[in-house]
């Protein structure tokens, strides 16, 4: 049963930050190194039909962006400049950008609700996410699919560390979602865990995309179907000492992809969805920018990746603050996917009010 949280971690919430930023770290670089009892469930499931899902023609729907948060300063800085560049291209030639939510899963309200248009939802009761914050965001998704006036037929699912860099289509069609295939989702490699939640009488492994919960468009009575499952799964795996050790940071991603694959749902992978400075080094066509990884350069405008470089952008730099305004532009030689991201970072806080002192710890 659920209940409402009380929330009182003030005191602690520098000290998350920083285990939360260290552990971002972490993975990022080992995951680059590595290859360029059952809870009872928490939310009823719905019947997974069975059905295995085929393409049909590309949907012009508009979609509801909906971005999941926290209030803590570090998700703060990042939804600013993320809603600053929704606004910038929602209405540009080749957007189906409908209205935006910031789905903030801290349990109570923050001081962004009258910049951002927000939908504010209970975290898990207390201990449940063990730490692990992210586990918070498909039982926000549940509340927010179950409680909200969404008028659009389609919805995006997307994190503070997104940046439009292009106006954003539909890419979703009525039947299959659209997602972006992260190279460390390998359902395959790992079919030994994946069984322990998609059964051999489900179908192949490969049934399993590569993918997390976002980026992805998803047509709304889809997401109303899997997010239930997607919260279950989710604590599961959690519960699972194995699964938990093998998944690590990323967890929640898989506990979606394989919800989907119970509902029967398989997603067309888009890979010019984003691109991930400073592995890929050029915008190009794609539509968003993922600055996750740390940027770092020697003057010579050499990555230095793992080590601190003389010149660069993490946005663990900002665990309690937002980064200044103006930051300075990367070396010559430096990819031109990390020059925009500087740049737009640039653009977004020199126009958004109180930049400086509306969002700290």
């Amino acid at each position: 049963m659920i209940v409402r949280k009380n929330m009182g971690r003030a005191k602690s919430l520098l000290m998350l930050l920083i285990v939360l930023g260290f552990s971002f770290a972490t993975y990022n670089l080992v995951s680059m190194i590595i290859d360029h009892n059952k809870n009872e469930g928490l939310v009823a499931d719905e019947s997974f039909g069975g059905r295995k899902v085929m393409g049909s023609a590309k949907s012009s729907s508009k979609y509801h962006v909906a971005l999941t948060a926290t209030d803590a300063a570090y998700s703060q800085w990042q939804c600013r400049i993320m809603y600053y560049w929704y606004k910038k291209v929602r209405d540009m030639p080749g957007s189906d950008m409908g209205k935006f939510t910031r789905i903030l899963h801290s349990g109570r309200a923050d001081q962004l609700m009258n910049e951002i248009p927000t939908f504010v939802a209970d975290p898990l009761p207390e201990g449940l996410d063990r730490g692990y914050i992210v586990l918070n965001r498909p039982w926000a998704f549940v509340q927010w699919l179950e409680k909200a006036n969404i008028e659009e037929e389609y919805i995006l699912m997307a994190e503070p560390d997104h940046i439009f860099v292009n106006p954003l289509p539909n890419l979703a069609s009525r039947t299959q979602p659209a997602g972006f295939p992260f190279f460390y989702i390998k359902p395959a490699e790992n079919e030994k865990i994946i069984r322990k939640f998609y059964p051999e009488e489900k179908g192949p492994v490969t049934d399993v995309d590569p993918i997390g919960n976002s980026p992805v468009i998803i047509q709304k009575s889809l997401m109303e179907e899997i997010a239930p499952s997607w919260v279950n799964i989710s604590l599961r795996m959690k519960d699972d000492p194995e699964t938990d050790k093998a998944f690590g940071w990323v967890l929640e991603m898989y506990a979606y992809a394989v919800a989907s694959a119970l509902h029967g749902v398989k997603h067309i992978l888009r890979k010019d969805f984003m691109l991930q400075p400073p592995w890929d080094l050029h915008v190009g066509k794609k539509f968003i920018i993922h600055y996750t990884y740390g940027c770092d350069y020697n003057l010579k405008g050499e990555l230095t990746y793992g080590k601190i470089g003389e010149w660069r952008f993490d946005k663990r730099t900002y665990l309690t603050g937002p980064p200044p305004k103006n930051l300075s532009l990367p070396p010559p030689g430096v990819p031109e996917s990390v020059v925009r991201l500087v740049k737009m970072v640039n653009e977004a806080t020199a126009n958004i009010p109180q930049w400086d002192t509306l969002n700290r710890s």
